[in-house]
């Protein structure tokens, strides 16, 4: 497995990590300790370091998941966690809590749920816009001190959020949504990480499983899987953002790879800071996602790419309504 520095001054990872999420919440049925299990372990053989879960996944139950897999390979695993948000009663919007207060009540529970005395990396899941991120970052700051963070991290801050936060205790990777199909981070978002020498951590580097080009129907998910309920997997929107997949995949076939593994391959060439984190319950898709790494892909693919799939092209946006609110603040 290649690897990658996640931020200017921050520690080596795989080039490519394992989003955990999905073992835990919203594609279903979650995986059983056995398969969860199985899949973390295939992951670490081949040379997978970056781990990436959440408190909110389960919620709690990812962690636990994580923690369980990685007893007795921990010094193998860079193990990354977030905390900040929940959702309200009838599920009808998020709730979140950057509080000092509550970075210090949420790390405990991490350490616990995840059986170990350390996180390696540190996120605030989303921004709290009822507290300054000085005061998050510098609460945050404190665990650092304390040995029980080791880095810092935001997911889905605004540029000059990003900037404050990385003022008050350096921050070393954001985490945002980015792939073929979700490209806002080129605006601003990537530059500035760049300038500032923070690692660029893009979630849902595969469109949460579309850009695999497996997906061919919302009959193929889950009843209780969450996609169904995202504008991107709804009405007239999946039948167009299927078409772009299909030209996709017609690339990935002349160059003898899969569509997943093109999409992949696309987010490695957008610079060497990012270090996208697919997920997957499956230990073959988890093999095939790690070979992107050797993928390369020349300007005339690339070009190739953009032109059957542009930036703004897919249909419909990417959070459903009631999370929207909480992206890019």
């Amino acid at each position: 497995m290649k690897t990658r520095r996640l931020g200017k001054a921050g520690p080596e990872v795989s080039a490519i990590g394992l989003g955990c999420m999905g073992m835990a919440a919203f594609y279903g049925q979650p995986s059983d300790e056995g398969q969860a299990t199985a899949v973390i372990h295939r992951a670490l053989d081949l040379g997978v370091t970056l781990f990436d879960t959440a408190e909110m996944y389960g919620p709690h139950t990812n962690e636990i998941q994580v923690g369980k897999a990685l007893a007795g390979r921990r010094e193998e695993a860079f193990i990354a966690t977030k905390f900040g948000i929940g959702y309200n009663a009838d599920r009808s919007a998020l709730t979140v809590d950057g509080s000092p207060a509550n970075v210090r009540r949420a790390i405990e529970g991490s350490l616990k749920r995840l059986n170990v005395d350390h996180v390696d990396l540190y996120y605030l899941h989303r921004v709290d816009p009822d507290t300054p991120i000085e005061e998050t970052v510098g609460a945050m700051g404190e665990l650092v001190t304390e040995g029980k963070v080791r880095f810092l991290g935001l997911s889905e801050a605004a540029p000059e959020t990003l900037r404050r936060g990385h003022a008050t205790h350096p921050i070393t990777a954001l985490q945002t949504e980015y792939s073929l199909w979700s490209r806002d981070p080129e605006d601003e978002l990537l530059a500035v990480c760049e300038e500032l020498g923070i690692g660029f951590v893009p979630y849902s580097p595969l469109g949460r499983g579309f850009l695999s080009g497996e997906i061919k129907s919302v009959d193929d998910l889950a009843e209780d899987d969450f996609r169904r309920a995202n504008p991107r997997f709804m009405g007239e929107n999946f039948q167009k953002n299927l078409d772009l997949v299909e030209a996709v995949k017609g690339i990935a076939a002349d160059k003898g790879v899969t569509a997943a593994q093109l999409a992949l391959a696309w987010v490695l060439a957008q610079g060497s800071h990012l270090v996208p984190i697919p997920g997957t319950r499956r230990i073959r898709t988890l093999e095939e996602n790690a070979a992107a790494v050797d993928l390369t892909l020349t300007a005339e693919d690339l070009a190739r790419i953009d032109a059957v799939f542009p930036k703004g092209a897919a249909s419909g946006h990417r959070y459903a309504e009631a999370a929207r609110s909480a992206l890019n603040r």
